[in-house]
């Protein structure tokens, strides 16, 4: 094959194929050089990963949609060369009309060129470069029930590692403290419970590192236990056991530990993966080991952050005081946060004019994993927002502005939560499920049924189960996991009712179980890939090739079958895929037409603008055919 011919198939003049295949070193003179069928081959690949990487390193940034005449300027094109490849796409389209972020992108590949949404000004602020990363101290949350003692336990944490001098400034409760040990330091979130901690990660607040489930050694395990570590477990950070009031008489160890392996958290004594300690938050017993445990699972995380930038940081807790004004118990996660830097927090910006720690100690500066509350927000945080330093006023107020109109029209939609007759469309191939039943044994028989529909390809996962009505806590938990909620023979508090509509939630409820197993089948089955039968509807043949107005027009015969407008088609040269598309025009004679037979002349349009005489165009459809579970 000589270089013009294969200039023709690549779509481009020979000059420029030449000054490629000289870039690839490839040993070419002139547009009459000759290679060989591999050869060939080589170069079409080589050349089209150039082309690729030359469109990657040519990046231009646009906001989208961009009107006609801005994407000219923007290609340095003139609007006419933009019009005439929109004609030839079958396109009509004024200087003024705004284009999409997709037919823009296609336009500007043609010119060799990447367009690329152009970045917000709270983007621009937070795109820096890492200037000083350093190791920081581990971030532990408590959960577990309600009164196993993960407050005395924090409580007890806190006191024994403030020294004797500092005991008297225990001034204030913020929410999140830091504790300095001999090998290290630790930052403790006290949050209310499991609902606070899902709710904060439901706004992208993932500020946890460690989880320490709390259990007493002489209750065990109970449903708010287990529905802590479900909720622990969807943040998919280490989980470590506190096996607390072992001084009781009636601690039983041994019974806790058999019940933690029952719900997938097998100590290490017990040959399973998951560390446990047991503790007294009374007297201290085993304290500072689990300190200890905590430093040493924060080493192999190898925990490091940047104190170099500008300080980001989330909000733990906000309230407004009557002589302060509005207060935020901020976590700095990268950088260091200073007296008087203007932060965005929300929809509420600021200076800061205060900064004071859990011990009634003021700071100039503070830096990743300190908790610390600051005084200088126009406005009280909600917990999980993302607080940022801003460099100016100007900048604060225009990225308010962006967030509050996007809240605005935030209020206007719904959130696109799963849904389960969403399943196949969405390209799910797992089927999150919470599940609450009336009674433990049906718990029991609905969760085996549903395990027996999974398959290599698609699977039903169970977030969370338990016996009872269906709480705000699991619409929390099915906000963070994309789960479908499912209830069987159980109510739905009026609460729960009301945040899943707010958050666009899906819930369903059952009296018959074949009912709930037949809907989780179809749902799942229309996860499955579905088959793709091609079937062949006819062939054309290119004779000769029409430059219009509107776009290029290929007067064609067809010569097996027929042309139907409208179907799919493939463009073959030489035996080779050119192209695939759809026909947009189909014509015979001046007329429209909506079919043309065998042995008929017509002239139709693919949408694509390098036809040559002798092309071949196969027609066909495609079908689907749906899968079955066995």
């Amino acid at each position: 094959m000589r270089i013009y011919e294969l200039s023709k198939q690549l779509g481009i003049d020979s000059k420029e194929l030449i000054e490629k295949l000289q870039k690839l070193n490839f040993p070419v003179k002139s547009h009459m050089s000759v290679v060989d069928d591999d050869t060939a081959e080589i170069i079409k690949h080589e050349v089209a990963d150039l082309n690729q990487k030359e469109i990657e390193e040519n990046v231009i940034d646009v906001d989208f949609p961009i009107t006609v005449k801005d994407l000219a300027v923007k290609l340095n094109q003139k609007p006419s060369e933009i019009l005439k490849i929109l004609m030839s796409k079958g396109k009509m389209a004024m200087i003024n009309q705004t284009l999409d972020n997709k037919l823009a992108q296609e336009i500007a590949y043609s010119f060799k060129i990447n367009l690329r949404q152009k970045p917000s000004k709270e983007e621009e602020i937070l795109q820096v470069g890492v200037q000083e990363l350093k190791k920081r101290a581990p971030v532990v949350t408590l959960m577990g029930h309600i009164d196993h003692g993960k407050t005395s336990l924090l409580d007890y944490i806190r006191k024994s590692t403030i020294t004797q001098s500092e005991r008297g400034g225990i001034t204030q409760h913020i929410g999140a403290y830091r504790v300095d040990l001999e090998h290290g330091s630790i930052t403790f979130v006290d949050t209310p419970g499991h609902e606070t901690f899902t709710a904060m990660r439901a706004r992208g607040a993932d500020i946890t590192d460690i989880v320490i489930l709390v259990v007493a050694a002489e209750e065990g395990i109970k449903p708010q236990t287990i529905e802590a570590y479900d909720h622990a477990k969807q943040a998919d950070v280490p989980i470590i056991v506190a096996i607390n009031k072992i001084d009781l008489p009636t601690a039983n160890v041994d019974m806790v530990k058999q019940q933690l392996s029952k719900i997938d958290l097998v100590p290490e004594d017990w040959g399973g993966k998951t560390v446990t300690q047991g503790v007294s938050a009374k007297t201290g017993a085993g304290v500072n080991e689990l300190l200890e445990l905590i430093l040493l699972q924060g080493e192999l995380l190898d925990l490091k952050a940047d104190y170099g930038r500008p300080a980001v940081g989330v909000v733990i807790e906000g309230h407004l005081s009557k002589g302060r004004g509005a207060l935020a118990t901020i976590l700095v996660q990268e950088g260091q946060l200073s007296l008087g830097d203007i932060v965005v927090c929300g929809v509420f910006w600021g200076r800061i004019k205060a900064m004071q720690d859990d011990l009634g100690r003021f700071h100039q500066k503070v830096y990743p994993s300190c908790p610390i509350e600051v005084l200088g927000l126009d406005g009280v945080p909600t917990p999980g927002d993302k607080l940022f330093v801003v460099p100016d006023e100007s900048s604060a107020k225009e990225i308010i502005d962006r967030r509050k109109e996007e809240e605005k029209n935030k209020r206007q939609t719904t959130p696109a939560h799963m849904r389960l007759e969403d399943l196949g469309q969405k390209g799910k191939k797992q089927l999150k499920v919470i599940l609450k039943a009336d009674v433990g044994g049906t718990l029991e028989a609905v969760e085996q049924a549903l395990g027996k529909l999974s398959t290599q390809e698609v699977e039903s996962d169970i977030v969370h189960k338990a016996v009872g009505a269906i709480s705000p806590s699991d619409v929390l938990l099915s906000e963070v996991s994309d789960a479908v909620i499912f209830g069987f023979k159980v109510g739905v508090d009026a609460s729960a009712r009301d945040l899943a509509k707010q958050k666009g939630i899906e819930i369903r409820t059952y009296q018959i179980v074949y009912e709930l197993i037949d809907e989780v089948r179809s749902a799942l089955e229309g996860m499955l890939t579905p088959h793709i039968r091609r079937v062949f509807i006819g062939q054309v043949q290119v004779k000769k090739v029409f430059k219009l107005s509107k776009g290029i027009i290929a007067g064609s015969i067809v010569t097996k079958g027929k042309v139907q407008r409208g179907a799919q088609c493939e463009l073959m040269r030489q035996g080779e895929k050119i192209f695939s598309g759809r026909i947009d025009t189909l014509k015979r004679f001046k007329d429209e037409v909506k079919e043309v037979t065998e042995g008929t002349e017509c002239g139709l349009g693919i949408g694509y603008d390098q036809l040559e005489e002798g092309d071949l165009i196969d027609v066909f459809r495609e079908e689907k055919i749906e899968r079955k579970l066995s």
